[in-house]
């Protein structure tokens, strides 16, 4: 039985659409191969508070393992209750480095690239886009903090001078962080922010920074974006770049018939499932010791499969498999992080925003 801590509600409530459908896709999947997985939703609200209330609802309804949270700082308030659990843990959208080092992630993998990846694809469009001089401005949290470091290391070996800007997600206003950008004389502006990137957008705007210099991160891949910072003329964001983990080609029509075009994340939440379930079926148990120790084993070095089916059939005959997924390879480490990934690049043209094209990403040697 899969728990999901998702965000239903709060500033990452549009990542709720992608990354259930993505599940359920893979439920439904399952359930046609002759699978059995059943779904206890739960609400992470983007909020630490809100998301240890329901890891230990869904622990008490009988959760054996958890999909979410969407936000890595949020994920970070339910880990030590699935450490001390021994409940695997599986995020879709968590790319804060910060889960590779700690002790307390033993139960913890992810389908999805850390911020390395997100930083050399954003830094690598920034330099085509002629960007010389950036101003980054980071949200004070585990995602702001550690993407902007990245990004900045990313920028630097590309010969792009940066500077790093932080702001507190709370504050009523963000008219000094976009005066800050003028002061710095910034040709190209990153901004790494969730929902209060829309007043960033407006400050940045009325202080005539054009669009085609702005370039935002995953947290901020909402489609209602040109409406929520123009409402009045959509079109106006024309130019804006936001980037966002996806799926391949294939899989996002499928998922689309569903949300539309916000696929961000949808592949990776897919990949959570089908390992999950697969490593069941290899260890022959849920328990989180034995669920993990198969986990990375199923995504590399054995005769690959791509669907549940196949990869089911290999493990009953007592093959070993390399799930390779909706999301890409999927090639787990010994932490628990993929090191092959898969980006979707948007613009908003017409008001509207739209994947122009998916970049894959390999970390590591």
């Amino acid at each position: 039985m899969i728990g999901t801590v998702l965000p239903e509600t709060g500033a990452l409530s549009y990542l709720h659409l992608p990354e259930i459908s993505g599940v359920k896709l893979a439920v439904e999947d399952i359930g046609a191969a002759g699978g059995k997985v059943r779904i206890l939703e739960g609400d992470s609200g983007t909020d630490p508070d809100i998301a240890v209330e329901t890891v230990n609802r869904l622990l008490g309804e009988g959760a054996q393992v958890i999909v979410g949270a969407a936000a890595s700082g949020v994920s970070q308030s339910i880990i030590q209750t699935l450490y001390e659990t021994q409940i695997v843990q599986c995020a879709a959208s968590n790319t804060s480095p910060s889960f590779s080092t700690q002790e307390n992630a033993e139960y913890y993998f992810r389908t999805v690239v850390t911020a390395e990846a997100d930083a050399l694809v954003m830094a690598n469009n920034i330099a085509r886009g002629g960007g010389t001089n950036v101003a980054i401005l980071a949200r004070s949290d585990d995602w702001g903090r550690s993407l902007s470091v990245l990004l900045e290391a990313s920028l630097q070996e590309l010969g792009i001078a940066s500077k790093i800007v932080p702001f507190s997600q709370d504050a009523p206003s963000f008219d000094d962080i976009a005066q800050s950008v003028g002061q710095m004389g910034a040709d190209t502006v990153a901004v790494l922010a969730f929902s209060e990137g829309a007043q960033i957008l407006r400050s940045l705007l009325e202080i005539n920074v054009p669009p085609g210099a702005i370039h935002a991160g995953a947290g901020m891949f909402d489609l209602e974006l040109p409406s929520l910072v123009c409402p009045g003329n959509p079109a106006d964001l024309d130019g804006l770049t936001v980037y966002g983990a996806s799926g391949g080609d294939e899989f996002n029509e499928r998922l689309s018939e569903t949300v539309g075009g916000n696929i961000i994340f949808g592949g990776q939440a897919y990949d959570c499932v089908m390992v999950l379930a697969l490593a069941t079926l290899a260890a022959g148990t849920h328990t989180g010791p034995e669920l993990i120790a198969v986990g990375p084993d199923i995504t590399r070095g054995g005769q690959k499969c791509t669907t549940y089916r196949v990869c089911a059939a290999h493990l009953a005959d007592g093959v070993d498999i390399d799930y390779d997924g909706a999301s890409g390879p999927v090639e787990l480490d010994e932490v628990g992080d993929t090191t092959v990934g898969r980006d979707a690049v948007a613009n908003v043209r017409g008001g509207t925003l739209e994947v122009v094209k998916i970049e894959d990403v390999v970390l590591g040697p």
